[in-house]
C-alpha cells in the first residue's frame, strides 16, 4: 500500500451521486417549502444547530411524521439536561414501519452461519408482529412494562420488538453470548414481565447451548410472569423446556413456545395494531458497556428515536427504499437497533448470527455478495484485521452493489480508509461514523454530497452542535479537545431508569461543562468541517504535559507486519511522571526480542513523537475487549493501580474475560520492580 496521511483526499462523489442523494432531495425541499438556500453543507449545518427548533420542524414536516403538520411548540426550552420536545404530540415507532410496508418488498435478508439465505417481506413481518402482539395481550402485559430479549441477531427479535413498540411496552434485549451476570446487572434493572429468549446461538461454526444460563437468568428476574422461546427448531424447544421446567414451576413463570403459538392457523389474519403514545414515551432501554459497576440503563423515547433515526438513516447514511443495508453487530449494541430503524425508510435490512471470521475472513464480504449489500457496516477493528490479513474482497467477491462501507466502534487509521479504496471499491462512500449508546446515534459521520478524506470522518451530523472544548471550555478548530454537544438533540437520553432525581445522568455528561454535554472522547474539528476522533478522552495519555489519545498509537504500532493487535495506558500518578506501558499481541512467528522493540520504538517516535516511545513493552496473548468489541484501556489502567480484577471490570461484560488475568500477573511483577 502506497503511503497515506491524514487528509488525503480518497474520494469525490460524482455529480450524480450528489443529485439523486436524498440530502440533496432534501436541500431542495428547504428551498421550495422554506425559502431556505444553502450552497454548501457547512452552511445547512450551521442553520441546523442555530435555529434547532426550525431545523427538527423541517425534519418532522419533510419525512410527514405526523399526518397534519404539527403546530404546537418543538422546544420549550434549550437547557440540558431535561429538554423536553414536541410537547403534547403523538406518535409510535412501529406506524413508520407500516407506513414503508408494500406487499412484496423484501424487509429482511436473514443470514445464519451454514445456511442458505432466507428473504422476507414487509408482508410477513408484519404479519409475524401481529402475531406475537397478540401473544402479548394473552400474557396480560400493559402500557410500560418492559420486555426483555436475550436474543441473537434474527428475524424473530425483529417480530418482538415490532411487536413491543407498537403496544407502547418498553424494549430492551442482550445478546446470548453475555454471561449471566451481564444479563442480569441489566435486566435485573429494569424489572421486566416478559423474557423472550433462544436456548442457543451460533458462533463459529458452533452450536451454543444457552438452556443454563437462562434458567438463572429467570432465577433472577423476580418480576417475570412469562418466558417466551423464540427458538426455531421443535426440537431444541422441547428439550429446553424440560430442563427449563423445574425453576420455571418454582418462580410460577408461564412458559410459551413461539413456534408452536405461531402455528395456529386461527391467528393467521392477525394485523399490527399501533397505540398512539407520548412523543417522549420510552421505547427501549439501552446499557452502558458495565466495565466497572452497574451499566447504565439508558431510557430513549419513540420520537426522539423516529426523528434522530429517519435523519441520520436517510440524509446521512443515503439508505432508501429498498436499499440493502447491512451492519455487523449483535442484539446487545445500539447498532442493531440503528439497523432496524432503516425499516422505517422502507430499506431491507441484512441480519447475520453467527462469526464475522467463519468459516473464514471473507464469511462477511461473501454475504455481501450474496445479499446484494449496498451499505455495509462494520467495526473499524474488523476492517483493520481485513487489512492485516492482506485479503483483497474485491478480487474475490462480486461487490458491485456495495455503494457504502460503514465503520465505527473504534477510529479507523488512514491507512483503513485506504484499504477500502484499493482492495473493496474505488467508487465508494466509506461512512466513518461516531456517536454512542447514550444517544443510539452519531454526533459525526457521513454525508453523500462530501469528499472523503484518509482518516477524517466527513461532517458533524446535521443538528448536532458539536464542538472540541479546551480544558477551560472554550471551542477548538484544528486542535484536540473533547468532544462535546453544545445544544439538545431529540435522541439524548429521556432518564436512566431508577434515577429519579437525574443524579446518575447528570453525572455522566454534565459534571464536566454544566449545561453542555460531554461525551468522553478526544475530537479534533478541521477548517473544512471534517473531524478526527482520537480514542476514549478518559483513557488519556500524558506525556511531559502533552495529552495524547490512543488511536494513533494503535494506527502506527498495529501496521507493523508482526503486531496483530495492541493496548497502551499510562500509569503515571498525580505529582509524578506518567509512564507509557505497551502490551503487543504479535503475528504468528514474530518475537518481542531488542530488534523488534526498536522497530517499534522507532516507528512510534518517527511517525508520531518522541513523546510517543513507551518506557516498557511487553508481549500478551490477547487484548482485553467488551462484547462489543473496544479496547478495555480504563480496566488495564485501574489494574496496575492496584485495584482488585473483579472489580474493574465484569466478566460478563467482556468478549475474553479470562485475558485480564494476564495482565494482573504483568501488573504485579512491574509494580514489584517498581516500588
Amino acid at each position: 500500500m502506497k503511503s497515506i496521511n491524514e487528509g488525503d483526499l480518497l474520494w469525490n462523489p460524482s455529480p450524480e451521486r450528489v443529485s439523486n442523494s436524498n440530502i440533496s432531495k432534501f436541500r431542495d425541499w428547504l428551498r421550495e417549502r422554506r425559502g431556505l438556500d444553502f450552497d454548501s453543507y457547512t452552511n445547512m449545518w450551521s442553520w441546523s444547530v442555530k435555529e434547532l427548533e426550525d431545523f427538527w420542524r423541517c425534519i418532522a414536516d419533510y419525512f410527514e411524521v405526523w399526518p397534519e403538520r404539527f403546530e404546537g411548540q418543538v422546544l420549550a426550552s434549550r437547557e440540558m439536561p431535561g429538554t423536553r420536545w414536541f410537547e403534547g404530540a403523538r406518535l409510535n415507532y412501529a406506524s413508520f414501519f407500516e407506513k414503508a410496508s408494500a406487499p412484496n418488498r423484501v424487509a429482511i435478508v436473514a443470514a445464519r452461519e451454514g445456511e442458505p439465505l432466507r428473504e422476507i417481506t414487509y408482508t410477513e413481518v408484519c404479519r409475524q408482529a401481529a402475531l406475537f402482539q397478540l401473544l402479548l395481550d394473552e400474557l396480560n402485559v400493559g402500557l410500560g412494562d418492559r420486555v426483555a430479549a436475550y436474543l441473537p441477531n434474527v428475524p424473530e427479535t425483529v417480530y418482538a420488538f415490532l411487536a413491543t413498540a407498537a403496544k407502547g411496552l418498553v424494549w430492551s434485549s442482550c445478546a446470548p453470548e453475555f454471561g449471566t451476570r451481564a444479563v442480569l446487572d441489566r435486566f435485573g434493572q429494569i424489572e421486566p414481565v416478559v423474557l423472550v429468549a433462544s436456548t442457543r446461538y451460533r458462533y463459529g461454526g458452533k452450536i451454543h447451548d444457552r438452556c443454563d444460563a437462562l434458567a438463572e437468568i429467570v432465577k433472577g428476574l423476580p418480576t417475570l410472569k412469562a418466558v417466551v422461546l423464540a427458538d426455531e427448531e421443535d426440537g431444541s424447544i422441547s428439550s429446553a423446556a424440560s430442563r427449563l421446567q423445574s425453576v420455571l414451576d418454582e418462580k410460577q413463570v408461564r412458559l410459551v413456545s413461539w413456534q408452536q403459538y405461531r402455528a395456529e392457523s386461527s391467528r393467521e389474519a392477525a394485523t399490527l395494531e399501533v397505540t398512539e403514545v407520548p412523543f417522549d414515551q420510552p421505547l427501549w432501554i439501552l446499557y452502558s458497556s458495565g466495565t466497572t459497576g452497574l451499566p447504565k440503563p439508558i431510557v430513549h423515547g419513540h420520537g426522539g428515536i423516529v426523528l434522530e433515526h429517519l435523519k441520520a438513516l436517510s440524509l446521512h447514511m443515503d439508505l432508501k427504499e429498498g436499499s440493502r443495508f447491512f451492519w455487523y453487530t449483535s442484539t446487545g449494541w445500539m447498532m442493531w437497533n440503528f439497523l432496524v430503524s432503516a425499516l422505517l425508510i422502507g430499506a431491507t435490512i441484512v441480519t447475520y448470527d453467527g462469526s464475522p471470521f467463519w468459516p473464514d475472513a471473507g464469511a462477511l464480504w461473501k454475504l455481501a455478495e450474496l445479499a446484494e449489500i449496498e451499505c455495509f457496516g462494520v467495526s473499524g477493528p474488523y476492517i483493520h484485521a481485513c487489512m492485516k490479513d492482506g485479503s483483497s474482497p474485491a478480487s474475490l467477491f462480486d461487490l458491485s452493489k456495495l455503494r457504502t462501507i460503514g465503520s465505527t466502534g473504534a477510529p479507523l487509521s488512514p491507512e483503513g480508509f485506504a484499504w477500502l479504496y484499493e482492495s473493496v471499491g474505488r467508487d465508494l462512500l466509506v461512512a466513518s461514523i461516531s456517536g454512542g449508546t447514550d444517544v443510539c446515534t452519531a454526533f459525526v459521520g457521513s454525508c453523500p454530497i462530501l469528499p472523503v478524506h484518509a482518516g477524517e470522518i466527513q461532517c458533524r451530523f446535521l443538528g448536532a452542535k458539536v464542538e472540541a472544548y479546551s480544558e477551560d471550555g472554550k471551542p477548538l478548530i484544528s486542535e484536540v479537545g473533547e468532544l462535546v454537544v453544545t445544544e439538545p438533540m431529540p435522541s439524548m437520553p429521556l432518564f436512566f431508569w431508577n434515577d429519579p432525581a437525574m443524579q446518575r445522568y447528570r453525572e455522566a455528561y454534565f459534571s464536566t461543562y454544566p449545561g453542555v454535554w460531554r461525551h468522553g472522547d478526544w475530537i479534533k474539528i478541521t477548517p473544512r468541517g471534517s473531524c478526527v476522533i482520537y480514542g476514549r478522552s478518559d483513557a488519556t495519555l500524558n506525556r511531559g504535559g502533552v495529552r495524547m489519545g490512543t488511536a494513533e498509537f494503535y494506527r502506527v504500532v498495529e501496521a507493523l507486519e508482526e503486531v496483530a493487535d495492541s493496548l497502551v495506558i499510562d500509569v503515571g500518578k498525580p505529582g509524578r511522571g506518567g509512564s507509557l506501558l505497551l502490551f503487543v499481541v504479535l503475528s504468528e512467528g514474530a518475537k518481542l526480542d531488542n530488534a523488534l522493540q526498536k522497530k517499534i520504538t522507532g516507528a512510534l517516535k518517527t511517525e508520531l513523537s518522541p513523546r510517543h516511545v513507551p518506557d516498557r513493552i511487553f508481549s500478551v496473548r490477547s487484548v482485553p475487549k467488551t462484547i462489543n468489541g473496544k479496547k478495555m484501556e480504563i480496566p488495564v489502567k485501574k489494574i496496575f493501580a492496584g485495584v482488585d480484577r473483579d472489580e474493574v471490570a465484569s466478566r460478563g461484560s467482556m468478549a475474553n474475560p479470562e485475558a485480564l488475568n494476564e495482565y494482573v500477573a504483568i501488573a504485579k511483577q512491574y509494580n514489584q520492580e517498581a516500588s
